[in-house]
């Protein structure tokens, strides 16, 4: 089911599907709602899932192009608070891939009572180091120039592992044409959000929740080193390496990252049960 939410003039478009506990799929940059496509008609039938299109991407468009403070990421964790308390929800899981795990590590932060656990998807609780901010000062700028399609077009297949691309350009394709729905301010405002972004390792350090960690050994954009040092910060994480896989697992390996966040989900509910 499809469902509308106005927040601080923005429309808001959400997916929702199933029964049991909430879970949030959070998705990332240059992406809507579809990229969860595969886990969505597998999950639907283990729990609620509720999957947003944040605001600039797909049907969730900014008014006038641009939105005020949607250059930080807690802005997208307070769209994603609005949209719950719309839906009565007083606990989920929140799971994002990208820049929407940084969005559910800012929700962790700011609304840490609503979560009985979360998920980071090819994500990072790292702030960007100086030479990350550098390029994504670039990227602005060559979005400026030849407008945020092209810049698309160079990057996206980066975010594939070199088999995938080998076998499946036509998916590869289809995420470069989605770059097309997106508008060039929306697409700046994402990447200053992340450039901007605080390190959030502590709200890995500190958090009494479960956490999941997907993380690909060909991912450039989240590096398998890099997060694999995180995984021994929360106090219960679960951990999941695809092989051969770049920065989109929901795409890359379906089966493997549908079974890694079924797991997930009944070790939650499992030791909810527990609780009571």
């Amino acid at each position: 089911m499809k469902i509308k939410l106005s927040y601080l003039n923005t429309e808001i478009f959400y997916h929702t599907e199933g029964k049991g506990l909430p879970v949030i799929l959070i998705h990332g940059f240059a992406e809507d709602s579809e990229v969860w496509s595969e886990q969505k008609s597998f999950l639907k039938d283990h729990c609620r899932l509720i999957i947003p299109d944040l605001p600039g991407s797909g049907l969730s468009a900014f008014e006038n192009n641009k939105q005020e403070n949607a250059d930080t990421i807690e802005y997208y964790a307070d769209v994603v608070y609005a949209l719950l308390r719309y839906e009565t929800i007083e606990y989920c899981l929140m799971l994002g891939h990208s820049m929407g795990g940084y969005i559910t590590l800012a929700f962790a932060e700011k609304y840490p009572e609503l979560l009985k656990g979360f998920g980071l998807i090819h994500s990072t609780a790292f702030a960007d180091s100086a030479e990350k901010k550098q390029n994504r000062q670039k990227g602005i700028s060559m979005m400026e120039e030849y407008g945020g399609y092209s810049f698309l077009k160079t990057t996206t297949p980066n975010l594939f592992a070199a088999k995938f691309k080998a076998a499946h350009p036509e998916k590869v394709e289809t995420l470069i044409e989605k770059g097309k729905g997106f508008s060039t301010v929306a697409l700046q405002q994402y990447y200053r959000a992340m450039m901007n972004r605080p390190d959030r390792t502590n709200i890995l350090k500190n958090s009494n929740k479960p956490v999941l960690f997907v993380m690909g050994t060909e991912d450039v954009a989240a590096p398998l080193e890099d997060v694999l040092k995180q995984t021994y910060l929360p106090i219960i994480s679960f951990v999941h390496i695809l092989e051969d896989t770049g920065h989109m697992g929901m795409w890359e390996h379906p089966e493997k990252m549908n079974n890694a966040i079924l797991e997930f989900i009944k070790n939650v509910e499992s030791n909810q049960r527990l609780r009571l």
